[in-house]
């Protein structure tokens, strides 16, 4: 199995800054095309074999599909009808991706009303009018992917023996994280809602069930968790999860953001870094699964 990269995230925050728009950009696309699906699943971007992917989305002509792709660094669009078309993931301003992504759908015949501004950050300029972010390192990007393709590895592995509802493993671009969710199949409280930039009926859409979420994202600079980073929380969180024993013994609670944190580095130094992973799932699963009264004989595959 590939070896898992190191991504430190002081080592391409630019990029990383730059591309979370630019997935922005592409997600709104499958967010104006694709059906409505519970818990907003329908926005999300996937793993491919070559990067992230909308996976085929309807429009008036058939269907198409978007994929970046961090192998030979192009974001391709391809149709139904045959049709391909795509533009360079290189240094270049938001507002100019933007300006050329539009011009991708227009060539391959796609009408999708798109709202340029980001969402869930500080940081509101809109796509149109965003020249400070323009860095794409191609090699983080590249590293970045393979985390992601290994972390989807493992979530796939761990969706498998639950038997209620659960989330695909897919690529959130409000957060820019990858994740996969369990449902105990019983409706949750109101979500409070309050996540900058993101109105509160998305939040409680996607918290309309009680579920524990697990996942990985690139760590946020100046934020509680500034490194690359596996977590997991559980919504609505049941009391005693701070004080439940989880594995690795690196897992800590961050009680700032009431997730439990398995610094990717962790991980990665590992000897079995896939085990090491499952193990953080496993056990952050049960803590919160059994403090929350989850009916786990009904839940999970003996």
């Amino acid at each position: 199995m590939a070896s898992w990269p190191q991504l430190p995230l002081s080592d391409w925050t630019d990029t990383q800054t730059t591309l979370h728009r630019w997935t922005q950009v592409v997600g709104k696309t499958r967010l104006a095309l694709a059906p409505m699906q519970n818990h907003w699943w329908q926005c999300a971007l996937y793993l491919t074999a070559r990067g992230l992917g909308t996976s085929p989305m309807p429009y008036a002509k058939g269907s198409v599909e978007l994929e970046f792709d961090f192998l030979d660094h192009r974001l391709v669009g391809r149709t139904s009808g045959g049709t391909t078309q795509s533009i360079p993931l290189a240094p270049r301003s938001v507002a100019d991706f933007y300006r050329d992504y539009l011009g991708l759908l227009a060539a391959l015949g796609v009408a999708a009303k798109i709202w340029p501004v980001p969402q869930e950050m500080v940081d509101t300029t809109r796509f149109t009018d965003d020249r400070d972010h323009a860095s794409y390192d191609p090699d983080a990007a590249q590293r970045c992917w393979r985390i992601l393709a290994l972390t989807d590895r493992v979530l796939q592995r761990f969706r498998g023996p639950f038997l209620g509802k659960s989330s695909p493993s897919h690529f959130w671009w409000g957060g820019f994280d990858l994740a996969c969710t369990r449902f105990s199949g019983r409706p949750a409280p109101r979500h409070p809602g309050g996540i900058p930039n993101l109105a509160d009926y998305v939040t409680r859409e996607a918290y309309s069930h009680e579920c524990i979420s697990a996942g990985w994202w690139p760590g946020n600079v100046g934020g509680p968790v500034a490194e690359p980073a596996f977590y997991a929380y559980a919504y609505p969180e049941p009391a005693g999860c701070p004080d439940a024993p989880v594995r690795p013994a690196a897992t800590r609670y961050l009680l700032a953001m009431r997730e439990w944190i398995l610094p990717y580095e962790a991980v990665r130094a590992a000897r079995d870094p896939e085990g090491a992973l499952l193990e953080f799932l496993q056990s952050t699963y049960e803590a919160a699964a059994d403090r929350g009264g989850w009916d786990r004989a009904r839940l999970e595959r003996a």
